[in-house]
C-alpha cells in the first residue's frame, strides 16, 4: 500500500473519477485513440499486431494499461485503441513515419511521448542535434498533423527521468535534460494539447518508495511505474473531453 501521503497525492491528481470524460463521447460515435512514442510507449509490443485493440500490440507498459482499463469500462463507444511507439525513436523518426503510423490512421486523440533519446542519444549515439532541434521538429510535426487532421485532440507527455536509475549519471540529467522538458511543455502550449507533467509525478513518488520500485534504470518504468503514468493520462484524457 502507498503512504497515506502519497495517496491523498494522487487522489487530488485524479481529482475524481478520470473516466468521466468518456461520457461525452455519443455511443454511436466511433473514437480512434492513437499512442506515439519510443521504448517507453512500444513496451515491447508486438508489432505484428498493427490492427486495434490488440493485445499483443499493446506492449506491456502504460499504453496497455490505459486500454485495458478504457476498452473494459467502456465497451459501448467502441473506442479503436493503436500503440505506434518504437523503441529508440526521436522525432525526426516519427516523423519519417508519420503518414503510415498517424495520419492514415485518422485518431480523433492523439497521445505523444518523446524526448528522452533525443537527450540521452548525443552521449551515447552520437547524435549531434540538440534541444532547438528537438523543439522545432516537435512543433512542426504536430501543427502539420492538425493542419491534416483539423478536428484531432492532443496529449503530450512530457520526457522524464528517474534519479538513481542504473542506466542514468543523474547529474548529466539533471544539467541536461530540462530543457528538453520545458520545450516539450512549450510545443504542447502551442499547439492546445493538454500535458502530462510526469516528471513532478516521479519526483513525488520517489518520496516514498525507491527508484527500483518505479523505474529501475530511471528510463523504463516498471508496472508500478506505468500505473503511474496511465492515472495521469487518464486524467488528462477527462480534461480534454
Amino acid at each position: 500500500m502507498l503512504r497515506r501521503e502519497f495517496s491523498h497525492y494522487l487522489a487530488t491528481l485524479i481529482a475524481a473519477s478520470p473516466m468521466l470524460g468518456l461520457q461525452s463521447i455519443e455511443d454511436d460515435d466511433r473514437k480512434t485513440i492513437l499512442f506515439q512514442g519510443d521504448s517507453i510507449t512500444d513496451g515491447g509490443r508486438d508489432r505484428g499486431h498493427y490492427y486495434a485493440n490488440s493485445t499483443g500490440g499493446m506492449g506491456n507498459g502504460y499504453v496497455a494499461q490505459i486500454a485495458t482499463e478504457l476498452l473494459g469500462a467502456y465497451p459501448e463507444k467502441s473506442l479503436k485503441i493503436y500503440n505506434r511507439g518504437i523503441s529508440g525513436h526521436k522525432v525526426h523518426q516519427l516523423q519519417e513515419r508519420w503518414e503510415d503510423d498517424c495520419l492514415n490512421l485518422k485518431p480523433d486523440i492523439l497521445s505523444v511521448m518523446i524526448g528522452v533519446n533525443d537527450y540521452w542519444h548525443t552521449m551515447t549515439h552520437s547524435y549531434a542535434a540538440g534541444p532547438d532541434v528537438y523543439k522545432s521538429d516537435l512543433l512542426s510535426l504536430l501543427k502539420s498533423t492538425k493542419e491534416h487532421l483539423p478536428d484531432i485532440k492532443m496529449i503530450v507527455a512530457e520526457p522524464f527521468y528517474v534519479r538513481g536509475g542504473t542506466a542514468i549519471d543523474n547529474d548529466v540529467w539533471a544539467s541536461g535534460f530540462p530543457i528538453y522538458q520545458s520545450s516539450c511543455r512549450q510545443v504542447a502550449d502551442e499547439i492546445g494539447a493538454v500535458f502530462i507533467p510526469l516528471q513532478s509525478i516521479f519526483d513525488e513518488a520517489l518520496k516514498e518508495y525507491p527508484v527500483k520500485y518505479w523505474c529501475p534504470d530511471g528510463v523504463h518504468p516498471s508496472l508500478a511505474g506505468s500505473y503511474l503514468m496511465s492515472e495521469a493520462w487518464l486524467v488528462a484524457l477527462k480534461k480534454m473531453i
